[in-house]
């Protein structure tokens, strides 16, 4: 064999050699399942049964949507996901699928619906006055229902504050009654007593700015939020002094703040023009 043969099957056996140490199956799953959950969360998509193939940095679309409007869609959110660069969009148009069962729907729609009673759970769970009381979370198509005993008024209301701000609730039933005899004792001791160990400044910035990104009065992603110590420092930029005020009661009352500063929260000038 002469030196040229000999060089190339060398080429062509370290290109395979590089090819499969690239290759990286467990990141393929994670992708996929990334990708998966995506387009299940997604209410125009989630009806619809399509399969998910990552190999490397590409994804592989395939079954069946109803319209050219969902086909685009489901690419866009391939590509949205992270570590996804390319998209092959095998999925099929199949206009008949808007006669299809209406189970898939109603699945969907159950699963919306657990999602945002376990948004509006968090939420009270990550208030200092709410987060020891025992509230049921119940939502039917929006309809978020609250039942459950509590020893204060003000956990009553918050309750019901926190429910009624969450994104994608429209209406609130607040069957939350107040324990006579836990109200009593609750009375002994002040508010905002300080009951456990202080989480950490990282924690509380997280869930303020969860509390925040859940919220529908609020456009998180303008706020800045630190904490030392559990005392908060909010910085940005809101549209409205109301909004900002919402920021601060926000904040407030997630466990572990203990004072909150927003001087550095600005409001919007509007620009006339």
């Amino acid at each position: 064999m002469s030196i040229y043969p000999r060089m190339a099957l060398l080429a062509a056996c370290a290109l395979s050699v590089i090819a499969q140490a690239q290759a990286d199956p467990v990141q393929d799953a994670r992708l996929e399942g990334a990708l998966q959950t995506a387009l299940s969360l997604n209410p125009m998509l989630n009806p619809f049964p399509i399969k998910v193939e990552v190999d490397g940095q590409q994804a592989r679309l395939s079954g069946d949507v109803e319209n050219p409007v969902e086909r685009a869609l489901a690419e866009q959110v391939a590509l949205a996901t992270r570590g996804i660069e390319r998209v092959d969009n095998q999925l099929r148009i199949d206009p008949g699928l808007v006669d299809r069962p209406l189970e898939l729907r109603a699945y969907a729609q159950r699963l919306e619906d657990v999602t945002l009673a376990a948004v509006v759970r968090a939420r009270l769970l990550w208030s200092r006055v709410t987060e020891k009381a025992p509230i049921e979370v119940e939502s039917r198509e929006g309809v978020v229902t609250l039942r459950g005993k509590v020893d204060s008024p003000e956990a009553k209301e918050l309750a019901g504050v926190l429910a009624r701000t969450t994104e994608g609730v429209y209406l609130v039933n607040n069957l939350v009654s107040l324990d006579s005899m836990a109200l009593a004792k609750a009375r002994e001791k002040p508010l905002d007593a300080p009951d456990g160990p202080q989480p950490s400044d990282s924690w509380i910035v997280d869930k303020i700015q969860a509390s925040y990104r859940f919220s529908r009065n609020l456009d998180g992603l303008n706020i800045k939020v630190a904490s030392d110590e559990g005392l908060v420092r909010l910085s940005g930029e809101v549209v409205s002094s109301e909004q900002k005020a919402i920021a601060v009661d926000v904040a407030r009352q997630i466990v572990g703040v203990r004072g909150v500063d927003a001087d550095l929260l600005k409001v919007a000038t509007k620009v006339e023009g």
